[in-house]
């Protein structure tokens, strides 16, 4: 997806270096990129490649995979090919954890194919974690790669946090366990950066990471790591859930420090449902970032919660009509009509609130409520532009819709 530097209020974020990720830039210079993960068996190039094409199709602009044997490590110039083939172009992160260092040497292809490495500080191995993370810089020095320095709170450098642990407990007054391993998650992440830099790799192509599971903690790491640095930050509630806990946890903690300039890339880490769409965790990232008007993925459709004045019937069903028909048009609006994703639509329910939402929004739809006058006003560009009746109200303001987005974001013929 190609989108403006321009887009949202970059002006805020705090970062001032840039990394490039294949086609993707991420940094001060770029909007806040959208990340995800497959959950397939690397080593399956079928199955892996039409996630990664199904998460790129839903909006994820960097896709990090798993790679923890020689078949997954087989399998990426694979999976890279395969999508190749499809157009898909989205960029491949690799993720590594205790054997990187060997899977990286052994599969130079694999290293090649791979857009951007992942090592998590604490599990690169034991009494050779610093042989071991210099190789993996190294490889990404040698096939041009930048390094996400992930740190996370399940997977800690122990060393480095019985070290100060140690340091704390002989302070006058020790600070709560609780500060000192954050602390220790920032130390981990600004150290390891570092030391790639000693060996050799680029400030520029460093992105940090230190993922929590409890949002005043996930806070707390970022605004430390935001005030001592100025490399790209990627921001997660890791192990956030499933349903609506993992989603609004997420938000909770995503929202506030966007809204505060921290963060230069996200990813929400929902559990899946059985079945379920690996695809909602994209889903989610975008609306977070729309609702804070960083990003612009889909129109803006604003409909009312109703109350005892609404026909709930009728303005709740032509809401959701109007959503499905703008989500099963957009692959099509987002190529011919330009712009289209700056929309705003209004779906609203009685006299109360209806015609002020309505102007407000480029077309909006005010519906009668209960005692009123069954005709529904239509707004558009903010003046009274019709008024509709009878059965067909739905079908009509789609068409409504349609006209408008055709005569507004069509490209100059």
């Amino acid at each position: 997806m190609n989108v403006s530097a321009n887009e949202g209020n970059i002006n805020m974020r705090r970062s001032t270096t840039s990394v490039q990720v294949g086609s993707v830039g991420i940094g001060s210079a770029y909007p806040v990129v959208v990340q995800s993960m497959t959950n397939t068996d690397t080593a399956d190039a079928q199955a892996t490649a039409a996630q990664v094409a199904a998460l790129a199709s839903a909006g994820s602009e960097l896709v990090r995979v798993t790679i923890n044997n020689d078949r997954a490590a087989t399998a990426i110039p694979i999976i890279h090919a395969i999508l190749a083939d499809q157009g898909v172009n989205v960029p491949l992160a690799g993720d590594f954890h205790y054997n990187g260092h060997l899977l990286l040497r052994d599969h130079p292809q694999c290293a090649s194919a791979l857009a951007k490495y992942r090592i998590n500080p604490g599990n690169v191995g034991g009494k050779r974690k610093d042989a071991n993370f210099r190789a993996i810089v190294e490889q990404a020095i040698y096939f041009d790669k930048p390094v996400r320095i992930g740190v996370n709170w399940g997977s800690l450098d122990q060393q480095l946090l019985t070290e100060l642990m140690n340091a704390n407990a002989k302070l006058p007054q020790p600070r709560p366990g609780k500060d000192v391993l954050l602390n220790a998650m920032v130390e981990s992440c600004l150290r390891s950066a570092q030391f790639a830099e000693e060996c050799g790799l680029g400030h520029d192509r460093i992105i940090l990471s230190a993922k929590v599971s409890s949002v005043p903690d996930l806070l707390q790491v970022y605004r430390q790591l935001a005030e001592r640095c100025n490399y790209p930050l990627h921001l997660g509630l890791t192990e956030a859930g499933m349903g609506d806990k993992g989603i609004i946890w997420s938000t909770a903690g995503l929202a506030i420090l966007l809204a505060e300039g921290i963060g230069d890339t996200v990813r929400v880490s929902l559990t899946p449902t059985p079945g379920g769409e690996r695809t909602q965790e994209v889903k989610v990232a975008q609306q977070i970032l729309q609702s804070l008007e960083l990003r612009r993925f889909y129109p803006f459709v604003t409909s009312c919660p109703g109350c005892g004045r609404t026909n709930s019937a009728d303005f709740q069903q032509l809401a959701v009509e109007v959503e499905g028909y703008i989500q099963e048009q957009m692959p099509v609006w987002r190529r011919c009509y330009p712009g289209v994703e700056n929309l705003r639509v209004a779906v609203m329910g009685c006299i109360v609130n209806g015609p002020g939402e309505s102007r407000h929004a480029d077309i909006g739809i005010s519906l009668p409520g209960h005692s009123e006058d069954p005709a529904a006003l239509v707004y558009i560009d903010g003046q009274l532009a019709t008024t509709l009746r009878g059965s067909n109200i739905n079908n009509d303001f789609i068409d409504l819709l349609k006209g408008y987005v055709h005569q507004r974001f069509k490209k100059d013929q």
